[in-house]
């Protein structure tokens, strides 16, 4: 089904065609755009609501600033598909997260209107401020630099940190603030209660505001500017303390404004391309704007799928037979489960609770689920703090997201061999987030720490006793619990839960010649690798490892014994991971047995759909059958004399 744009959106190509647009058009473009997004998202998928409520401020920053020489960075990106429509890929807009299709996020290598790569939040403002100061070095006064960060990703270290700095800078910055009280679940923290209190600042940035128009038309500006300078000082003593956070980094403030507004956005833009230094604007959008389930709903439709645009249904997959849920909803389950036998049990994730299921346990027990905020760092190491007390803390994070606290996970946790349970969710190959979400990493990461404990489940049944496990007294180190995105294998697969030995895995399957040891989710790739191998006479043993640290060194010893060709099989990248830790021991111990790794190699793996992506990597089940088949031919080679 072609899906048409409107009539101004049509003919808007780059940003240049919709500067020509007169002021009273913007609205329809508006509302053309807004209705464009519903319309291919509804079709193909992706990130819905982010972008609706940002409609009118994409539009009006490309109206009012020279794109792509003044410089637009989006916080996370989810919020730029109205970005990606205006500035040449709107045709190519129904490709977006599909093979060899448009990235879900701002991409450099995708188009020049992409200053900054982005998926992961708060960004922005380092990376705005990063070209801003190149700027002012390389003497390019007029040209501007625009971080577009949302409330939510201005809970994050690094954003607080941006600011600091760009404070003392005279750089052209100028950050957006979009302020919609969500970030894929409702914010927390105080700062969403400063956010909402700031409204107290209105007559001081009014006042404020109407001393600097009235200077624009005075001679002598600069000599006025110096003292509306001394007169904003004694302005900020007549209103809130509230409405001087930004502004005691030496940020000018302005708002809040309602980011819907259009006229009002323009002009307000337009006057600040005249002041230099660093900025802040205000706004206040709605989430999922102009799609009314959207808004009553914004986590829902945060990313909904594939919906019926006129009723809202969203279309769910229907099977014959029951399903094996989400490994995150198990993890969900499980926790509480176990914190209903075990009160030392708490629960942590930095702005995921619905992402990683631990919304249950929040909704069950309050008092011992926190979501955090976008805080990565914050949620290790407070989850560090909490073990000091003898409480048992299982902290979920995204496996990529947990990159960003790796100093938090060797400083507060591993070299105090505390023990904090790290569930990894989104392990392995995500889909269609793509490169900047992809779980590839961990393994190798992670083994590489003392005192670190690594497994990963095969299925529900196991993320079941890991968790169990990894909760027990006896357990005394940092442990870490890897799992994939998406459904398990077992419909059946509340098990009663029971401990697993340290470091053990297990046999699955007998055989000649070759084994295959896997690690994780994967092992249900080599079991059905196996069944279509066996039709060719081909009869590989399976050992499902479950720990990558410690090792199962007398599993390993019975199957260098015993087999001349192994086959290692994982969902993380080949460098430093799996593989590599059973390389690591064969040179330890001496064996010289031909051996093929199977993971994700060493390159950048685009957006794709999951099966797609194991399909190109070679981990799915036909590519380790034909691995199986290439080892076979060693020996048929061997056995030749060749």
């Amino acid at each position: 089904m072609e899906i048409l744009p409107g009539p101004l959106l049509s003919l808007i190509n780059s940003p240049s065609d919709l500067k020509n647009l007169d002021r009273s058009k913007l609205h329809q473009l508006c509302d053309e755009l807004r209705q464009y997004i519903v319309d291919v998202v509804s079709v193909h998928g992706g990130h819905f609501a982010a972008s609706l409520g940002v409609v009118e401020l994409t539009v009006a920053l490309h109206y009012v600033f020279n794109t792509p020489y003044d410089q637009l960075v989006w916080d996370v990106g989810h919020q730029a598909y109205g970005h990606k429509i205006l500035t040449g890929r709107r045709d190519e807009f129904n490709t977006i997260r599909k093979y060899n299709g448009l990235s879900g996020f701002p991409k450099r290598s995708e188009s020049e209107y992409d200053t900054f790569g982005v998926g992961h939040s708060s960004t922005s403002i380092s990376a705005a401020l990063g070209m801003a100061m190149a700027s002012h070095y390389k003497g390019e006064k007029k040209r501007q630099h625009i971080a577009i960060i949302g409330d939510g990703a201005m809970t994050a270290g690094e954003a607080f940190e941006a600011m600091n700095h760009a404070g003392i800078e005279k750089s052209n910055l100028l950050i957006i603030l979009n302020d919609n009280c969500m970030s894929i679940d409702p914010n927390v923290g105080a700062l969403k209660e400063y956010l909402t209190d700031i409204t107290t600042s209105i007559t001081y940035n009014k006042l404020r505001d109407d001393f600097w128009k009235a200077l624009g038309k005075l001679p002598g500006k600069t000599f006025s500017r110096k003292m509306v300078g001394k007169i904003e000082t004694s302005l900020k003593g007549m209103v809130s303390k509230s409405s001087n956070l930004f502004e005691s980094l030496n940020i000018r403030y302005f708002g809040p404004l309602d980011g819907h507004n259009i006229s009002k956005l323009v002009d307000t833009l337009q006057d600040m391309k005249e002041i230099s230094g660093p900025k802040l604007l205000h706004i206040k959008t709605i989430k999922g704007k102009g799609f009314e389930l959207a808004e009553k709903d914004q986590t829902k439709w945060h990313a909904p799928g594939l919906f019926d645009k006129i009723t809202g249904e969203i279309y769910k997959k229907k099977f014959d037979l029951p399903q094996a849920p989400k490994y995150q909803d198990v993890f969900g389950q499980t926790i509480i489960e176990l914190a209903e036998k075990n009160d030392k049990i708490m629960g942590v994730t930095p702005a995921m609770p619905s992402g990683c299921s631990l919304k249950y346990m929040m909704d069950k027990m309050p008092n011992r689920a926190f979501d955090v905020g976008i805080c990565e760092q914050h949620s290790v190491t407070v989850s560090a703090g909490m073990a000091t007390q003898g409480l048992r803390v299982f902290c979920n994070v995204y496996s990529s997201f947990m990159q960003r606290a790796y100093d938090q996970v060797i400083h507060d946790v591993a070299l105090q061999n505390l023990p904090v349970v790290f569930c990894l969710d989104r392990a392995g190959l995500v889909g269609e987030d793509g490169s900047t979400h992809q779980g590839a990493y961990d393994i190798a990461y992670m083994r590489c720490i003392p005192n670190m404990i690594v497994s990963a489940p095969m299925n529900e049944s196991e993320l079941r006793d890991l968790m169990y496990t990894a909760q027990l007294e006896s357990t005394k180190n940092p442990f870490v619990i890897r799992y994939p995105r998406g459904q398990g294998v077992k419909s059946d697969w509340k098990t009663p839960m029971k401990e697993i030995k340290i470091g053990t895995g297990r046999k699955l399957k007998d055989g000649d010649d070759i084994a295959i040891l896997s690690f994780g989710h994967p092992g249900n790739f080599v079991a059905a690798a196996i069944r279509d191998v066996k039709k060719e006479g081909l009869n590989p043993a399976h050992y499902d490892l479950r720990f990558v640290k410690p090792l199962d060194e007398k599993l390993l010893h019975e199957v260098f014994q015993n087999y001349s060709k192994v086959i290692t099989v994982e969902d993380g990248t080949v460098v430093g991971g799996f593989g590599s830790a059973i390389l690591e021991f064969m040179n330890q111990f001496g064996y010289k047995t031909d051996i093929k790794i199977l993971g994700i190699p060493d390159k950048i793996i685009e957006h794709a759909s999951q099966s797609q992506q194991q399909h190109d990597v070679g981990i799915d089940a036909a590519g380790i059958a034909d691995a199986i088949r290439d080892m076979s031919k060693i020996e048929i080679h061997h056995l030749l004399g060749e």
